[in-house]
């Protein structure tokens, strides 16, 4: 029995990046693809690899300390042992002006982070395919010059790729009339041959959706001469619609002059369906992850997903409870009890938004907010307040089922407290210490329709607010204790 012999490697990758994390994804899924691949983390690194190792292909980030992507391109193509390998650039840069210098400087690709590995994957093997058959093509015309009886062979072999390849391969000339197209292309485009296609579609006035778009890529072609995965939106012969990308470069003459363009077309409908799929259910999650946690906490467990704690020594505390809203849930059906108390802590979700303050949970009838946190702020007593007076107004507009109106029982602290996420399935966002457990024994402890504080909010709120002294009380586990019902705002 013959022995079997490995697979062969699909290639050589150098990947360029400052970012170790970057490193370290791009470099196990390649490698996990069968691909050799070495590193660099600075430019003059990376072009000593390019010249010790010849990569195949070369992935380049933008943003490096010393040299950056640009300058470590444009060097490698002033290199001959270089100048050849493909550059395809991985940026978080955005802008078109970003996208061009990339261009102008030798790329061949650009690629905007945070990427896709998917795409990533996808834009390495086309270039690389790309890169192979201008290889093997670049063999058959030396070949062809100078053995005549290579000549003949080398052509039958061009067509029989043409004819059966699974791309689309064309040939335009300026004025956007088809010269020839294989039958993929015509497949591609929904024609029921190439000759159908040559003779009834004009890519200058019929083939993009969006108006203006070939113009683009005539301005492109002028600029550099080739153009790599430009992606467009185009219609089929049925008015359909799908997505295309070509590869294009312009053929000239000796003097320099446009003979024709000539490229592949790839049909990507399936994979931008792919990545708009991916891309919605990330922004549901990332909006389902908001309505939980605060904006700044549900960045840091992105980018972190560690433990998140924090102390705050200047936080004020609001816990409200709906009075009588116990017995009510004896006297109506479950349905209609939820549909009331959502939207009575919805309103109160709109003041929190209103006034700036974070809501951290509900416990049944009650509600919980903060304020002075995730972000200090240096009026977090008086939005506490603001709040607390705007919530007793709300729920006066919500009645029971015997038409009486809501009430709530409302207790303030201010003080320090510490802060994190808890959970890893079902993430949330609470609060500890003192002042968190004084507001609860307030609200518990005070009265109906009043809003019961300490002497710390007393003390912060006395000068622009009507407070009235209630007296001392005696809290479960703090003892006695002077508190304040706050009535209002002065005029």
């Amino acid at each position: 029995m013959d022995s079997l012999e490995p697979a062969p490697c699909p290639g050589k990758i150098l990947i360029v990046d400052d970012a170790p994390a970057n490193l370290v994804l791009l470099s196990r899924l390649l490698t996990h693809k069968g691909y050799q691949i070495q590193t660099a983390t600075k430019g003059q690194e990376a072009l000593d690899a390019a010249q010790q190792v010849a990569p195949d292909i070369i992935l380049l980030d933008i943003c490096m300390p010393e040299m950056d992507g640009y300058t470590v391109c444009r060097k490698l193509k002033a290199d001959p042992l270089t100048q050849e390998i493909p550059v395809i650039f991985l940026s978080a840069l955005d802008e078109v002006v970003d996208k061009l210098k990339a261009f102008a400087v030798g790329g061949v690709d650009y690629v905007t982070k945070p990427f896709q590995l998917a795409e990533v994957l996808a834009r390495i093997e086309t270039h690389l395919t790309i890169r192979r058959l201008r290889q093997e093509l670049q063999v058959q015309n030396d070949r062809l010059q100078h053995e005549i009886t290579e000549r003949e062979r080398a052509e039958a072999k061009y067509r029989s790729i043409f004819e059966n390849c699974l791309e689309g391969i064309f040939q335009l000339n300026a004025d956007g009339h088809y010269l020839s197209a294989n039958p993929a292309l015509a497949r591609i485009y929904g024609y029921s041959s190439a000759e159908e296609l040559i003779t009834n579609l004009d890519a200058q006035y019929n083939l993009y959706v969006r108006p203006g778009r070939r113009e683009e890529l005539d301005v492109f072609l002028r600029l550099y001469g080739e153009v790599s995965g430009f992606e467009s939106q185009i219609y089929r012969k049925d008015g359909s619609k799908i997505w295309i990308a070509e590869t294009v470069r312009a053929v000239k003459d000796s003097e320099g002059q446009l003979l024709y363009y000539e490229g592949t077309v790839q049909d990507v409908t399936e994979r931008r369906e792919t990545e708009a799929e991916l891309l919605y259910h990330r922004r549901e999650s990332e909006r389902l992850l908001l309505s939980i946690l605060p904006q700044s906490i549900a960045q840091r467990l992105r980018r972190k997903p560690e433990t998140i704690a924090d102390s705050f020594t200047g936080v004020t505390v609001l816990f409200a409870d709906l009075v009588g809203f116990t017995p009510l849930s004896t006297r109506v059906s479950a349905v209609e009890l939820v549909r009331l108390l959502n939207q009575i802590f919805s309103a109160f979700d709109q003041l929190a938004e209103k006034f700036g303050l974070e809501k951290i949970k509900t416990i049944g009838d009650e509600y919980m907010v903060a304020s002075g946190l995730p972000v200090p702020r240096a009026d977090h007593i008086e939005a506490a307040a603001e709040m607390a007076l705007a919530m007793q107004q709300v729920v006066q507009q919500f009645k029971s089922d015997l038409g009486e109106p809501f009430q709530l029982r409302i207790g303030i602290h201010t003080g320090a407290v510490v802060a994190g996420v808890i959970g890893k399935k079902k993430f949330t966002y609470d609060l500890w210490g003192e002042t968190v457990n004084l507001a609860s024994r307030l609200q518990t402890q005070g009265m109906a329709g009043q809003i019961q504080v300490t002497p710390q909010v007393y003390e912060s709120l006395c000068r622009n607010y009507w407070l009235e002294l209630r007296g001392t009380i005696l809290i479960r586990g703090y003892g006695d204790l002077t508190t304040y019902w706050l009535k209002g705002r002065k005029r």
